[in-house]
Formats: structure tokens, C-alpha cells, sequence
């Protein structure tokens, strides 16, 4: 009990210098003025760039559907309702809430409207081919990366159908939807 006592004492000491050695001298006290101004300056900044960004409409969910690379490169995010659909291994998901990486302008921009697979694996952020990719070619710890990847996209985005292969025919979702909707109503 008496080390903690001693010990607050000499912190307290200890900031008693500290302080005393800012008000003796009107350089010091000219320096801490200055931090906080900065420090102020930042802050307001901050705030009115919250303030200036402009609120965007919440677009409705997207019913699920499957989609071709074709279907795919339309959803960047520059048509007029702002969506960004990402491909992940053979997964597509609506990443819109993530407009400011993936849409126009972001640093993963190159990925909106593609199958992202490749260059999440690579970490090569390129736009996607405008062919199917199977990703045949990655190896073991590439396609991990892709698994990986995928997994955190499921948990972070909507996921809203599948990217097709060529010849492939789409799902019919909405027979599923209308299953899941009847169910829940049920329970209820």
C-alpha cells in the first residue's frame, strides 16, 4: 500500500515538472498552443467531411439470379442506380454497400462488373477478361486465397446468384424465394 502511495506521488511529480516546464517558458507554451489548434483544425475537418458527403438513396435488394460475364460487366456502379456486383468464385455478390472501394474512383474499381477471383488470388488489381475464367491454373495456395476471400465476402455482402459458365443455363430463384417467404409467414 505504501509503494502505490509513493508511486502516486512521483507521477504526480512527475507531471507537475512536465507542466511547470511548459508555463516557464513562452516558447513551450507557444508549442502546446499550436498542437491544439492543430488538433482542432483536424478534428473539424473531419467533421465536415462527414457532414459534406452526400446521402445516397438505399437502392432496393436484388432479387437473385444468375448472371453471364456479359450480364456481370453492367453492374459498376456507374449505370444510373449505382449498383457494384462482384464475381468470387463462381459467387456473385452485391457490394454496393462498398461503393467507395469497389465503384468509380475506388482503389478496387477495376473489380466492379468482373469475376474478381483472379486477381484477389494474384493480388493484381486488373480489370477481369471478358471470357469465363475456370481459375484451372491457380495454384493450391492461390485458390485457397479465392476460398478465403469468398468467405469473407459472404459474410460482409449479399450474395445475389451465381456467375454462369459458358452453356450454362440459369436457376429459377424465384420459385425459391416464394418457398422461403411462405415459410416464414408460416412461423409467424
Amino acid at each position: 500500500m505504501a509503494e502505490d502511495a509513493e508511486k502516486m506521488v512521483e507521477s504526480t511529480g512527475f507531471f507537475k515538472s512536465i507542466f511547470s516546464e511548459i508555463l516557464e517558458s513562452p516558447l513551450n507554451i507557444g508549442l502546446v498552443a499550436a498542437c491544439i489548434f492543430l488538433i482542432y483544425r483536424i478534428i473539424k475537418s473531419r467533421q465536415e467531411e462527414q457532414r459534406s458527403e452526400p446521402e445516397e438513396k438505399p437502392i432496393p435488394k436484388m432479387k437473385k439470379r444468375d448472371f453471364t460475364i456479359l450480364e456481370l460487366k453492367q453492374y459498376t456502379g456507374q449505370q444510373e442506380d449505382g449498383r457494384v456486383l462482384i464475381a468470387v468464385n463462381g459467387k456473385v455478390y452485391d457490394v454496393t454497400k462498398g461503393k467507395r472501394f469497389y465503384g468509380p474512383g475506388g482503389p478496387y474499381a477495376a473489380f466492379a462488373g468482373t469475376d474478381a477471383s483472379r486477381g484477389l488470388a494474384t493480388f493484381n488489381v486488373a480489370p477481369g477478361g471478358d471470357q469465363y475464367d475456370d481459375l484451372s491454373d491457380l495454384s493450391p495456395m492461390e485458390m485457397e486465397s479465392v476460398k478465403e476471400w469468398e468467405l469473407q465476402f459472404n459474410e460482409k455482402y449479399e450474395y445475389v446468384g451465381r456467375l454462369l459458365k459458358p452453356g450454362e443455363q440459369p436457376n429459377n430463384y424465384s420459385d425459391e424465394e416464394d418457398e422461403s417467404n411462405t415459410e416464414k409467414s408460416k412461423d409467424e
